[in-house]
């Protein structure tokens, strides 16, 4: 019922899942995935014990194919299962019961899998494989993902249509103020066009907690720190040091993960002018 990949970043630190579904929160069910473990989703009538039986194998050592034969081989209902596994190396593993409903199948490769059940037909994964190879390392790996679902979207995905979609990536110290491996974990449950509604996500996703990139920051001195100073007193938070100003106001816009002391992110920069110009008139 769900087509999905799980993956992993060609340096090993990320691993993540995408999956979309015409079934309701997707992103509850299917997807697992741990920090320098691995990631797994488990669909067509989903096992969910496999996530964290799936993420102790891994943690054993067990590369991907072993953890599915082991799920698969203690599992009497493994005929109507489906899953995809990835580790912290080596190929991803994918593996489909007799019993899933047509069209069913999965692709694997080096770090990577793709699965899905009750497809418009076998285009759908070769259509997120070659995205999936298309990318680069250039691209962010959630948007990488996120791309491989929508290209198996277009390529006809769910035959019965659309209602869900959800990303989770993890990686060591990555999700908010450094306190949790969760770099990413975005779903929506009940859309028209999820996948579509899943990228507007991610892309707020990352204005809002993306760290920023050093070699862009902006020196606040001179003419640029005038603006911004006179910006924030005209949203109402002029009555302090610039760093503590800008930081009331980031803290107010949720960007506070984009703060840098004596400069400012051009993401931010670009924020406080549209909303502060907005209240302005």
């Amino acid at each position: 019922m769900t087509f999905s990949i799980v993956a992993r970043s060609a340096d090993g630190r990320f691993h993540g899942v995408a999956v979309a579904s015409k079934f309701l929160a997707v992103g509850a069910a299917v997807p697992a995935a741990e920090a320098e473990v691995g990631a797994l989703a488990t669909q067509a009538y989903a096992n969910l014990a496999y996530r964290p039986q799936g993420l102790a194998l891994l943690r054993t050592g067990l590369p991907a194919d072993q953890v599915v034969a082991a799920l698969v081989a203690a599992d009497r209902g493994r005929a109507q299962r489906q899953i995809g596994v990835v580790g912290p190396d080596g190929d991803g593993a994918t593996y489909t019961g007799d019993g899933c409903h047509d069209w069913a199948g999965g692709l694997a490769g080096p770090g990577w899998a793709v699965q899905g059940n009750i497809l418009a037909g076998p285009q759908v994964l070769d259509a997120m494989r070659d995205a999936w190879l298309a990318g680069t390392e250039q691209q962010r790996f959630a948007e990488r993902l996120v791309a491989a679902l929508h290209a198996g979207d277009r390529a006809g995905g769910d035959r019965r249509g659309r209602q869900s979609a959800a990303v989770l990536v993890v990686a060591k110290d990555s999700g908010y103020g450094g306190t949790s491996d969760i770099a990413v974990d975005l779903r929506v449950d009940d859309h028209p066009d999820p996948v579509a509604e899943l990228t507007r996500l991610l892309g707020v996703h990352v204005m809002l907690f993306e760290r920023p990139d050093p070699a862009t920051l902006l020196e606040l001195t001179g003419p640029l720190a005038d603006e911004v100073r006179d910006l924030l007193a005209a949203a109402g938070h002029g009555r302090a040091e610039l760093d503590d100003a800008l930081a009331s106001w980031a803290g107010v816009e949720n960007l506070e993960e984009r703060l840098a002391p004596g400069r400012i992110d051009p993401v931010v920069l670009a924020h406080l002018r549209t909303t502060t110009s907005a209240k302005l008139g």
